[in-house]
Order: C-alpha cells, then structure tokens, then sequence
C-alpha cells in the first residue's frame, strides 16, 4: 500500500508555497512562479541539469547562499530566495 504524501509549506520570496513531500526546491521554485536568478551580467538563471552539477539552481535557504536547489527536499517552513 503506498502512503499519501502529505503537504509542505514553505516561502519562496515572501510567498507561500505548498508541495507535496519530497518536492525538490527547484521544482518548488517553478510552481511559484517566483522570478530565476541573474548572473552578474543580467542573463536569467534556472536548473538546467537537475543533478548538482551545473549550478545553476543556486538559491539562498534560510540565509545560507548558493545551495543547489535541485538538490534539496522542501522542509516546512523553509525560506527560500532567488534574487
């Protein structure tokens, strides 16, 4: 029998964010909709790999900068920050 998977609250620049559990930050940055990151030169940043290599994903969780958020499983009450 599988297990429902429950729900996980978290904020992704300011706004409140429910994914089921398991969801990476990455993928809860797309269903945001939240802006990507820029690069110093203005170009938009997004996952691009979804394996931890490129590191394009970065993105700041609870104040710690350049995490890999396709690496990361969403916890509750996470704050997350792409810009």
């Amino acid at each position: 029998m599988r297990e429902e998977m429950r729900p996980v609250l978290l904020t992704v620049n300011g706004r409140s964010v429910e994914v089921a559990e398991g969801t990476t930050v990455a993928a809860a940055v797309l269903i945001s909709g939240a802006p990507t990151r820029r690069s110093v030169s203005g170009e938009a940043r997004a996952p691009l790999c979804g394996m931890g290599i490129c590191f394009e994903c970065r993105v700041a969780i609870d104040g710690r900068p350049h995490q890999r958020s396709c690496q990361i499983v969403c916890a509750a009450g996470m704050d997350v920050r792409t810009l």
